[in-house]
């Protein structure tokens, strides 16, 4: 028996819809998620290690840099961590980096599917690799609603007095968090971030640390501070107090930038920091990791000197993608 020839077209189209499946635009496909990234208790991922400006930085045509250019190195990512607690199924971010689009996406694949963004951010101060990111949450972008952004009163101030962040703060794509002075935010029975303020170079705001406290471990994150001598706080006991210690590792030694006066940015030097630290016991050492590289940092580079010295102190430098259980 002939089937029509309208009842033959049918079969044929139905098959094709069966078989062949449309492809979507490259990019526009659901997101796997790598099954080593997922997390089973709350734990702290490195997000980015440099200093502000980023590596290579901007003018820069010396050796650090120079080879940069043509061959980005995709672990050179402004200083950032994330925090990610499977139990709530929340993850929170410190720092807005000009990075901050690559590691909002970092963060989300190590929170699970559909985390896009962060529940919460955390910021220090307002130098530029600690706050700028916030512009991807406005209406030119993802469009963001009021993502809590916890900051000091200064800060506060600063970004709903100008532009183009009180924009932001107006269309409520981020809601302002107050944070005070060694009062812990609780963000779930097991999770807490406490901020300490330390000396730095407030022009807009203050400047501050965070311990973040988890069930089991805790962690110091000081990414900016002028000297450990200039700070009321005794430094020693902090360590002493938490599981893991980020600090402030800018320059390696004041010969780095022969083109500025160090005065004008004052940090630790890493070789200051060796020397201060380095009558601790090992496993007081052994809790520092060193972070926020200027791209001149000769701990850079691998085969360096400097970074065989830090490490032969016993003493650690943060590495991109690190994972550290809270």
């Amino acid at each position: 028996m002939k089937l029509p020839f309208y009842f033959i077209g049918l079969i044929t189209l139905f098959t094709a819809c069966t078989e062949i499946q449309p492809e979507l635009p490259k990019g526009c496909e659901e997101p796997t998620m790598p099954g080593d990234h997922m997390m089973s208790g709350a734990s702290l991922i490195v997000l980015g290690t440099i200093q502000d400006a980023g590596s290579p930085q901007i003018g820069c045509r010396k050796a650090c840099c120079k080879d940069l250019y043509d061959q980005p190195n995709s672990d050179r990512k402004v200083v950032s961590l994330g925090l990610i607690d499977p139990e709530s199924g929340k993850q929170y971010l410190f720092e807005a980096t000009p990075d901050m689009v690559s590691q909002c996406h970092e963060l989300g694949n190590y929170a699970g599917p559909g985390k896009n963004l962060p529940d919460a951010i955390f910021l220090t101060h307002a130098h530029i690799g600690h706050y700028t990111g916030l512009i991807h949450l406005g209406k030119e972008a993802v469009n963001a609603s009021d993502i809590p952004v916890y900051v000091m009163p200064r800060m506060k101030i600063f970004l709903e007095e100008n532009g183009p962040w009180n924009q932001l703060v107006h269309d409520q794509n981020i809601s302002l968090q107050t944070l005070e002075p060694q009062k812990p935010v609780m963000l779930s029975g097991q999770l807490s971030v406490t901020p300490y303020v330390v000396p730095h170079r407030d022009e807009y705001s203050e400047t501050v640390g965070f311990i973040i406290h988890g069930p089991n471990k805790s962690a110091l994150f000081i990414p900016d501070i002028d000297k450990w001598e200039r700070w009321e706080t005794d430094i020693i006991k902090l360590i002493d107090s938490v599981d893991y210690a980020f600090l402030d590792a800018t320059f390696y030694d004041g010969e780095e930038l022969n083109d500025r006066d160090m005065a004008e940015i004052p940090h630790p030097f890493l070789v200051e920091s060796i020397s201060y630290f380095e009558s601790l016991p090992e496993t007081e050492k052994s809790k520092i990791y060193f972070i926020h590289f200027n791209h001149t940092n000769p701990v850079l580079d691998p085969s360096s000197k400097a970074r065989q010295t830090v490490l032969e102190k016993g003493f650690n430098l943060t590495q991109l993608h690190e994972i550290f259980p809270l």
